[in-house]
């Protein structure tokens, strides 16, 4: 029967992989968005919100990866959540192509359609179309710079992510060092129980052997004393 602990890091996993599918969905999305602004500021909010939870879930599982006792399960989930740290960094960068090419594409359209209306309107009209015009670039402007600051955090998240990948990674080298270290030290132990097992087993012998004489240094003195005319 599987442990708590096991239990828990295997809905973590699959949380970690719903939340992956949902934001490669709202990735996709993005990149069909027809318009107009405000549905794709909707968008980029709810991407927005699946990172920050699959961030937390992914940080779960490098505590869990500390909380291991055996070294081999520890590797094998830090591996896993590193492995999940380079699978969001790749889901971030198309996140911002996609963002771009529709921010493009919804902005080229909608000049075109103020283009097209214009011609066929009078002075007034054209007068009113200005005017839209304008409030539409100011627009334009302003979710080009909301999106820009927005980009900016995904930027600096992006770089703490890094950061926690390249000590993960260092982590992991000072535990094989460690590995290392005591396999040495296994190994010379050993050599050094057989060596003195085989002294041990020397020392013995020569006892042995020097109560040996002994014996038989007692007994030629008590036959010379006891019986001298043998």
């Amino acid at each position: 029967m599987a442990s708590s602990a096991d239990v828990h890091i295997r809905i973590c996993g699959q949380e970690i992989i719903k939340y992956d599918l949902e934001i490669k969905a709202l990735i996709q999305d993005i990149r069909d968005c027809p318009g107009p602004q405000s549905a794709l500021m909707e968008l980029n909010s709810q991407v927005k919100q699946k990172f920050n939870k699959l961030r937390l879930r992914i940080q779960d599982l490098e505590q869990m990866a500390k909380e291991q006792d055996r070294e081999s399960d520890r590797l094998a989930i830090q591996a896993e959540t590193e492995s999940q740290r380079r699978q969001m960094l790749s889901n971030q960068t198309a996140w911002r192509k996609s963002n771009l090419a529709c921010k493009l594409a919804i902005d080229s359209m909608e000049k075109d359609e103020l283009l097209r209306s214009g011609e066929n309107q009078s002075t007034r009209q054209r007068k009113a179309t200005k005017e839209n015009l304008v409030e539409t670039s100011s627009n334009i402007t302003e979710s080009l710079m909301s999106i820009s600051r927005m980009m900016a955090e995904q930027v600096k998240q992006s770089e703490d992510t890094i950061g926690s990948l390249a000590t993960s990674s260092r982590t992991v080298q000072e535990t094989n060092e460690e590995f290392k270290n005591m396999t040495g030290t296994i190994h010379l132990g050993r050599k050094l129980i057989l060596k003195y097992n085989r002294r041990e087993l020397t020392d013995k012998l020569l006892i042995f052997l020097a109560l040996a004489l002994f014996l038989a240094t007692v007994l030629y003195i008590l036959k010379k004393r006891l019986f001298p005319f043998i």
